[in-house]
């Protein structure tokens, strides 16, 4: 396995600016940074959530 293809990455709402979620990404298949709907329980609803530094 290649050291390094895959990194921790950090999600945050676009809403309240909470961050929610960590997850992991393939630097290989997504080079920009990843958006996805997720549920926010601050907001209590599905929001877009979008990859923080």
């Amino acid at each position: 396995m290649a050291a390094g293809a895959r990194i921790k990455v950090t999600l945050e709402c676009m809403d309240c600016k909470q961050r929610n979620y960590d997850t992991m990404k393939s630097k290989k298949n997504d080079p920009e940074r990843i958006e996805l709907r997720k549920y926010c329980k601050f907001c209590r609803k599905g929001t877009v959530h979008k990859e923080t530094k």
